[in-house]
């Protein structure tokens, strides 16, 4: 399954839960904000709030855990449709 996950960098608040969650998606960049990583692309050093990954469903599911982890909600999960999977509308 491929879903884009994204950041928003003014609602999060450097939290950290995702990271704690998920370390190897999530992680806190210079200005305490938490940024998506590429586990399949290890050597991937771009620091972006947003990324496509491509998953597996028990690896969804602990990307849908990371970002409901957030307090502020600031981490959005997409479907490969651009329907906006969490948080719910």
């Amino acid at each position: 399954m491929k879903i884009r996950v994204k950041v928003d960098e003014d609602l999060c608040i450097g939290a950290a839960s995702c990271v704690t969650i998920k370390p190897d998606v999530f992680q806190l960049n210079d200005e305490n904000k938490a940024i998506v990583l590429d586990p399949s692309n290890q050597t991937d050093c771009l620091q972006t709030y947003e990324r496509w990954l491509e998953v597996t469903d028990d690896e969804y599911e602990q990307v849908l855990l990371a970002a409901q982890s957030c307090p502020t909600l600031a981490i959005y999960i997409f479907n490969e449709g651009g329907d906006q999977m969490f948080p719910e509308m």
